[in-house]
């Protein structure tokens, strides 16, 4: 994460996230210090939620790669019923839980452990919106969009966001899914595809 000194005080600081709406708006996050780990930008996640608006009040929502949890928190700060938080970094989910406790977020739950691990081996659950925002290195895209379907992960028209570099196909994205929405800055790629009945 590159440090940008402001005099803004509503941006977010180095080795801080700052939540963008809701009942936690402005409210500022611990970042763990973990190598590789990379938050998804403040106007990305204002862009994204606006296209969740009509979707987000009381769904269920699942973080996978969760990192800081900046999506998960987002959600349950505009109104999401719960979050389940899946990150395999010891240091970032401890500091996940951290923050989620610093908000008082009961409906919230953190899982240490590899998101593709938990999908092929964990009992289903059905989920409204799913945030899949893997180590853009890793190509673990289309085998996590591939476990949501295959193991039946996803409430009826269900949204998912993936989150990808630029120059990565959208070939991850499995057939019976509809891409609704679909934009670049800088270096990452950001969709939104809805689920087919």
């Amino acid at each position: 994460m590159v440090s940008r000194k402001s005099a803004d005080k509503k941006k977010s600081q180095s080795g801080q996230l700052r939540i963008v709406a809701g009942n936690w708006r402005s409210r500022l996050l611990e970042i763990a210090e973990v190598p590789g780990l990379r938050p998804t930008p403040e106007r990305i996640r204002e862009t994204l939620f606006n296209w969740l608006t009509p979707d987000i009040h009381a769904a269920r929502c699942l973080d996978l790669c969760a990192g800081t949890g900046a999506l998960g928190i987002e959600a349950l700060s505009r109104g999401a019923r719960r979050a389940v938080f899946i990150e395999k970094s010891a240091i970032a989910a401890k500091t996940l839980q951290s923050n989620l406790e610093a908000l008082d977020a009961n409906n919230a739950t953190v899982l240490k452990m590899d998101a593709t691990k938990y999908l092929a081996e964990s009992e289903p659950e059905q989920f409204d919106i799913v945030f899949l925002d893997p180590p853009f290195a890793a190509e673990l895209h289309g085998e996590l969009c591939r476990l949501l379907t295959d193991r039946d992960w996803l409430a009826r028209r269900a949204r998912v966001y993936v989150e990808m570099g630029k120059g990565q196909s959208e070939s991850c994205i499995p057939e019976q899914w509809q891409v609704l929405r679909n934009k670049t800055a800088g270096n990452v790629r950001y969709l939104l595809a809805i689920t087919n009945d």
